[in-house]
């Protein structure tokens, strides 16, 4: 292990009054500490020092080890203790009833305390700018020409967002606090809202350590963004340090992987990589990986570590099954592997256990499988003069019918349903099926052709045959729309065992209807995550296994919409759509990634039984609360300081304990 290069710092009490250069002391000498005279703080470690059978990264191998931080209160580093490793034999601190705030101290953000972080960290701290600021004068940055491009490519290009080290898609949850006028045409400044105070651009494992102790040992609150992709704003909090992951791009590939029983090919890649990265370097091996939909979310991030489904689940399963072990950073900043042989308690967990609560995780192993070609058919359908209401419900129920056998042959299909236009709308975008070609699809799906035209429906179905995966996805699958804080979702996994019985198949069809009818948008996904093959014992939730129908519905208003009204409309998703979706599937759950904000009883919902163990392991790891996301394990434990529109959690507010419930009398 090579030394670090290190020297004298001596800040004094510059820490307790904001604004005093630090310094070091070298030969006696007081000199100013910038990046000339303070190397950043790691050890180097070899790359095969992992527990898995892939080579650390080369930011893997920089590490903070106890013998830096030594060195560093030996040579009198003022703050040194800011970035200590917890004292194993120490009693756990009382946790303080919130989270500090911007403000509460002059420690964080501190003019010296940031600095010295920053030297710390090589340089790589960010202090936020929201994405928008452009548009608005409050940052000293507005500019004209930059505030249209991001007004222009707002909703559609998710590219530009998730290069951003802070902007998230859930902007509802995040106060959206400075947006474009597009977005809001009333916004007259722009704010940090939840926006983190102050983000690491993350390209070592050292600067991962050196942010959870600095977290842990100032009671920060932390947050962890890739992409902002997620739907619950859980990679942003007000008054919060980030960590980027953005930027951790790695990609190996081996073509002969041995890890515990696997055999086969296998990519390593950081957790930084983005679906169309991971897919484009699959491409030019010449396999196929299990990753998700949406172009720009992160494959190796959030996506996996909730689970995550895929156009290939109907036969490999979910995202998260493909793991063969992962690199991460902990609440005490260990750097450890995660595996069957290694930690293999949190590797249990982090398989489908949810994002920002276990750890930080710097890369993943993933299995790859062979080239498999594709058959797409898309098709629109529109109620109008020639397709009465009755046509059109009885052609989508006529769909609904084989959904079992549909996903036993492997297929997956992503259509919405909606009647925004006054028109009942139905999009087919796309019916994907892998590993069969056109005829094999016709032949499969024939009943369904069949009905329509019992029914007096020509879909026009447009059919694409292709050599790979890749090609398919490409062509078939949009970027997403990202950013309106004009709508909501919530979700439902709708059981196998409703399409084994008639009565309960028609209820649950009603069900998806009556949300049609009450003015919402439903997006579904006919998949079946139970692959022939099986799967490993993980945190995904149970409920995966027995689901044909994984299903979305969207509550939107309008920007002139009253909140009093807006209420109303989140209150509907919530407590009105979401009990009836339950009712006719009373023992699923939901894919916590696509769910209701305020999800009753996630817990249970999003982990079935397996909601207790999970909660013990967190506990047992993070007994200081160093992660923190809404909805995930063991965040019942605390609340928001504020809400939106009366009942959702606000993430620009303090995040505190939540206090015990009154002794019943």
């Amino acid at each position: 292990m090579a030394s670090w290069t290190l020297v004298q710092i001596s800040l004094g009490l510059a820490l307790a009054t904001k604004g005093w250069a630090q310094t070091i002391v070298v030969n006696n000498q007081t000199v100013r500490a910038d990046a000339s005279t303070v190397a950043p703080a790691f050890a180097l470690f070899d790359a095969s020092s992992s527990n898995a059978t892939a080579d650390l990264f080369p930011g893997e191998t920089r590490q903070l080890t106890h013998d830096v931080l030594a060195n560093l209160t030996n040579l009198s580093l003022t703050n040194s203790d800011l970035f200590l490793f917890p004292d194993p034999n120490a009693p756990i601190r009382q946790p303080e009833n919130c989270k500090n705030f911007p403000g509460d101290s002059v420690l964080f953000p501190g003019t010296v305390t940031n600095a010295v972080f920053d030297l710390l960290l090589g340089g790589s701290l960010i202090h936020t700018k929201p994405f928008a600021s452009p548009c608005f004068s409050d940052y000293n940055d507005q500019n004209t020409e930059k505030c249209a491009e991001i007004t222009r490519n707002w909703f559609n290009d998710s590219y530009i967002h998730t290069d951003d080290p802070t902007s998230i898609n859930a902007i509802l949850f995040q106060g959206t606090s400075c947006v474009p006028s597009v977005v809001n045409p009333y916004a007259t400044q722009c704010t940090i809202g939840s926006y983190p105070t102050l983000s690491v651009n993350v390209s070592t494992v050292a600067q991962v350590q050196l942010a959870i102790n600095l977290a842990r040992n100032l009671n920060i609150r932390l947050v962890i963004k890739n992409t902002g992709h997620d739907f619950g704003a859980k990679s942003t909090g007000a008054g919060s340090l980030s960590l980027w992951t953005h930027n951790l791009k790695d990609i190996r590939f081996y073509q002969e992987y041995e890890e515990g029983s696997y055999r086969g090919p296998a990519f390593k890649m950081g957790s930084g990589v983005q679906i169309f990265e991971a897919y484009k370097a699959a491409r030019e091996a010449n396999v196929t990986i299990v990753g998700g939909e949406g172009k720009t979310v992160g494959i190796t991030g959030g996506y996996i570590l909730g689970g995550g489904h895929s156009p290939l689940s109907s036969i490999y399963g979910m995202g998260s099954d493909q793991v063969l072990s992962m690199e991460l950073v902990t609440a005490d900043g260990k750097f450890l592997t995660a595996s069957e042989t290694s930690n293999p308690d949190l590797f249990w967990a982090l398989r489908g256990g949810g994002g920002s609560t276990f750890g930080v995780v710097t890369s993943m192993v993933i299995k790859a499988f062979p080239k498999i070609p594709v058959t797409t058919v898309t098709f629109t359908l529109s109620t109008g003069e020639e397709i009465l209401p009755d046509q059109f419900w009885q052609t989508v129920r006529a769909y609904f019918q084989d959904f079992i056998k549909y996903t036993e042959a492997g297929m997956y299909s992503y259509f919405n349903l909606n009647a925004a236009t006054g028109n009942y709308v139905w999009t087919m975008q796309p019916w994907f099926a892998p590993n069969l070609t056109k005829t094999q699809f016709e032949e499969i799906t024939e009943p369904f052709w069949n009905a329509t035209r019992v029914i007096g429906v020509d879909l026009n179905p447009v059919y694409k045959e292709y050599d790979d995966f890749y090609e398919a996805w490409d062509e078939n699958f949009p970027l997403e729309p990202w950013g309106s804080n004009l709508q909501r979702a919530g979700g439902r996994l709708f059981p196998r065992e409703n399409w084994e019985n008639q009565t309960k198949l028609s209820e649950t069809f009603e069900a998806i209807r009556y949300v049609v009818n009450s003015g919402g948008l439903v997006l579904g996904f006919n998949i079946a995550p139970d692959p022939k093959g099986g799967y490993p014992d993980s945190a995904v939730n149970p409920a995966w296994r027995n689901t044909v129908l994984h299903a979305i519905d969207i509550v939107s208003w309008n920007q002139d919409t009253y909140p009093e009204l807006i209420q109303i409309w989140s209150g509907t998703l919530t407590y009105e759509w979401g009990p009836l979706w339950r009712s006719v599937s009373p023992n699923s759950g939901a894919y916590m990634s696509e769910s209701d904000y305020i999800e009753p009883d996630f817990q249970h919902s999003f982990w079935g039984d397996k909601y207790e163990r999970l909660y013990k392991l967190k506990k047992a790891l993070d007994p200081w609360n160093v992660f923190y996301a809404q909805n995930a394990v063991g965040s019942e434990d605390f609340q928001m300081s504020d809400n939106v529109f009366g009942i959702l959690p606000s993430q620009n507010s303090r995040l505190c304990i939540r206090p015990p419930p009154p002794e019943e009398k």
